[in-house]
């Protein structure tokens, strides 16, 4: 028998979308830091600058569905999903071309942009959306 998700149950996984919000943004910095200051590569300093870059944004625009959501737009929920994988994806495999690994990752750095995009619209519908309640 399936169950009935909560109130009290959704606001647990939001708080778990928060929080890997918060440890991507830490990821950041520190790859941010890493890459300006500890790789010589110019093409390697790009990728890491350019995958910070783009974390650390969508790692806010969590923070940005959290309080779309919280002003009673449920489909916001959804948006942390396609940012944080698109995080995982689009900024992943620029940091591992960077510290060596094969160019051809950067065939799969398309598919995080996409989620991205996702994301945006997502939320963009969502924050335009009436509640349902109001």
């Amino acid at each position: 028998m399936a169950k009935i998700i909560t109130q009290e149950d959704a606001v647990g996984v939001d708080r778990i979308w928060l929080g890997l919000a918060a440890i991507g943004g830490l990821l950041s910095v520190a790859i941010g830091a890493f890459g300006a200051h500890g790789v010589a590569d110019p093409q390697a300093k790009a990728w890491m600058d350019t995958g910070a870059t783009y974390l650390a944004i969508h790692c806010l625009a969590v923070f940005a569905a959290g309080a779309v959501a919280a002003q009673g737009a449920r489909l916001a929920r959804l948006a942390p999903m396609l940012f944080l994988s698109g995080g995982l994806i689009f900024c992943g495999t620029l940091f591992a071309m960077a510290m060596g690994a094969p160019r051809i990752l950067g065939a799969v750095t398309p598919v995080g942009g996409l989620l991205f995009m996702g994301g945006w619209i997502v939320l963009a519908i969502a924050a335009m959306a009436r509640p349902k309640d109001a």
